[in-house]
């Protein structure tokens, strides 16, 4: 897997290495303590998917340019500053296998590391006039929120429905992806329709993203270092479990809903229920939809010409849906 990635980034490797020096740029400031936490996360930073779509979809239309650069950096920004506030709400201590932020400096500092961050975002793109791009990131943080909190809503009531878990994770993950498509062909002044046409493309790659780690929550732990069953323990309505569960007949259904309700934390009756979900065909049915999200994202990059950040970009559609983690 690790080779698919460089294989992916093979048309964008010189701008990756010039980005991480303009990202850490991009979040100095006059505060010590703020650069030593913002230097933590420059040492812990993750595979950099995100910079990776942004770039490759520049240079699907043209060609990286500073304005590209901005563009990246403010989408990082964001997606840093979210998984700061997500540790600090998920009360985790771990971040790829490092201490989280609010582990090291406590929650105080995390939440205020996280607005900063926000805050730099916002103002690469106004000192810059970057105003498009700012358009775009500022409806990204609004569906971000929102996804998260229909999410809580939801789970305290478990009444998601298969067309509210669409719109929960497009809200959450996929809109984010859907924006380092677009900010990356607005940064070669891209019009309208291909601007709308690389969002659906993004959109359509997070779907399937997403899919594709509420399935990890059904596989072997020991090949994706996640617990197997942690979204059942949070009570966390996925895919499978919804799609099982539309499908039970009332008895089976009032049953497997009351160990997620009362015995969510019991190991036997998670494995039980995970087996339920197996077997009805959950699993199956996950993945299919997962794979229509793929194909539809395939069908528009379709209409591209050849190009090495043409095929990088169905190389990571092929590497979304088959990750081991």
């Amino acid at each position: 897997m690790a080779n698919i990635v460089e294989e992916i980034k093979k048309p964008i490797a010189d701008e990756m290495k010039l980005f991480e020096e303009k990202f850490y740029q991009s979040m100095q400031s006059n505060v010590p303590l703020l650069d030593r936490v913002t230097r933590f996360i420059v040492t812990t930073k993750g595979k950099q998917m995100r910079p990776m779509f942004v770039f490759l979809c520049a240079k699907l239309v043209g060609n990286v340019n500073e304005k590209t650069f901005r563009g990246a950096s403010m989408i990082e920004l964001i997606h840093t500053a979210t998984l700061v506030h997500d540790d600090v709400v998920d009360e985790s201590f771990k971040r790829r296998n490092f201490f989280s932020i609010n582990a090291l400096w406590k929650n105080k500092i995390a939440v205020l590391v996280g607005d900063y961050l926000l805050s730099k975002s916002v103002l690469l793109s106004t000192d810059n006039k970057d105003f498009d791009l700012l358009a775009v990131i500022s409806r990204t943080i609004r569906e971000m929120s929102e996804g998260e909190l229909l999410q809580l809503e939801k789970a305290r009531k478990l009444d998601i429905t298969e067309e509210v878990y669409y719109e929960i994770i497009r809200q959450k993950t996929a809109t984010l992806i859907a924006a380092c498509c677009e900010v990356g062909v607005l940064s070669n002044n891209a019009d309208e329709i291909l601007a709308k046409k690389m969002q659906d493309f993004g959109t359509f790659t997070g779907m399937a993203f997403q899919i594709k780690d509420d399935l990890f929550d059904y596989l072997s732990s020991n090949v994706i270092g996640k617990p197997v069953g942690i979204d059942i323990k949070e009570k966390k309505m996925t895919l499978p479990l919804i799609h099982a569960l539309s499908i039970a007949n009332d008895s089976d259904r009032k049953y497997y809903f009351n160990i997620i309700k009362r015995h969510n934390h019991n190991s036997k009756k998670v494995k039980e229920l995970i087996g339920y979900v197996k077997e009805s065909g959950g699993l199956d049915y996950a993945i299919t939809v997962m794979k229509d999200f793929q194909d539809k994202a395939k069908n528009l990059l379709n209409g591209f010409p050849e190009s090495e950040a043409k095929n990088s970009l169905m190389l990571m559609l092929d590497y979304v849906i088959e990750r081991k983690f």
